[in-house]
């Protein structure tokens, strides 16, 4: 939990919801990647507009191509990432997964990253990779990505996977939760550090970060998408509550909106159980397509 205010504890932590463990192996331009002990994949490089080398891992395989969005400080290597990923080979379907700038293996500041470059960051390596239709998957704060991805790509978009959805959490769950003085502070500063009681880590919260999030709020109005979408969150989820998948669910323009409530599931959804309901959910999904 973080040590701020009480609206604001695990909020940071909740949007990360990344997995670290995995060692990394530098070999010329490439990355190897051992994953689960069972798997060794190259990891490529796509410079950004800014010029900076933007890490990710494409699959090819059959239509549409499946394109997993991470969370807030996470990275390509967490347990959603590499479970999508084993099961899209197994399925023979195109996977793509990648990290934002200032995330994993991707150049870049985090401090200089808002939601509306890493959505930039996204776009660029989609685009770059494959033209073809795409259902997105979107974990935490990769599901507001995923939402403003959807917005700009909508012909190529068919379908959209939210896991414990935080749309619009830089103003509901973060700003929100501080007290005057961290407003204070961030505002004349232009950074605070929120730090997890869980791992000692120290994230910085940028007033970038606030003022571009403001700029893409989509909670307080209809979304304008009509593809498909699933909601998967857990009524558990300390970090990020289930009613903001429920108000997602409410705004969405689209009549195909299904929202899957996992009683005891919390916000990493990381459980082999909850990890069977993702790509059950997936499965369908594509197939309805």
């Amino acid at each position: 939990m973080l040590s701020t205010g009480e609206n604001t504890k695990g909020a940071i932590k909740g949007i990360r919801s990344g997995n670290q463990d995995v060692t990394r192996f530098t070999v010329a331009c490439y990355i190897l990647l051992p994953m689960n002990d069972k798997l060794q994949r190259l990891v490529q490089f796509h410079k950004n507009r800014l010029g900076q080398e933007l890490a990710y891992q494409y699959l090819p395989g059959k239509q549409p191509m499946v394109v997993f969005l991470s969370g807030y400080a996470s990275d390509m290597t967490g347990s959603k990432a590499e479970h999508l990923s084993e099961h899209c080979v197994r399925r023979g379907q195109a996977f793509l997964r990648l990290d934002y700038s200032g995330h994993g293996q991707s150049a870049g500041n985090f401090s200089d990253g808002s939601i509306g470059r890493w959505a930039e960051d996204a776009q660029s390596i989609i685009e770059y990779v494959n033209r073809s239709p795409c259902v997105l998957v979107g974990s935490s704060m990769g599901a507001w990505i995923m939402l403003v991805l959807a917005k700009k790509m909508r012909r190529r978009v068919k379908g959209l996977i939210g896991i414990a959805a935080a749309p619009d959490f830089t103003k509901d769950l973060i700003w929100n939760g501080l007290d005057d003085k961290q407003r204070e502070t961030l505002v004349a500063k232009g950074e605070i550090y929120l730090t997890s009681q869980d791992t000692d880590d120290a994230l910085p919260v940028t007033w970038r970060l606030i003022e571009d999030g403001n700029d893409r709020l989509l909670l307080n109005d209809v979304i304008h998408l009509s593809c498909p979408v699933r909601l998967i969150h857990g009524v558990s989820d300390t970090d990020v509550p289930w009613t903001t998948s429920m108000r997602l669910s409410q705004q969405l323009e689209s009549q195909d909106v299904s929202l899957i409530l996992i009683k005891d599931g919390e916000h990493r959804l990381s459980r082999s159980s909850d990890l069977a309901t993702i790509v059950s959910v997936l499965d369908a999904l594509l197939e309805y397509l």
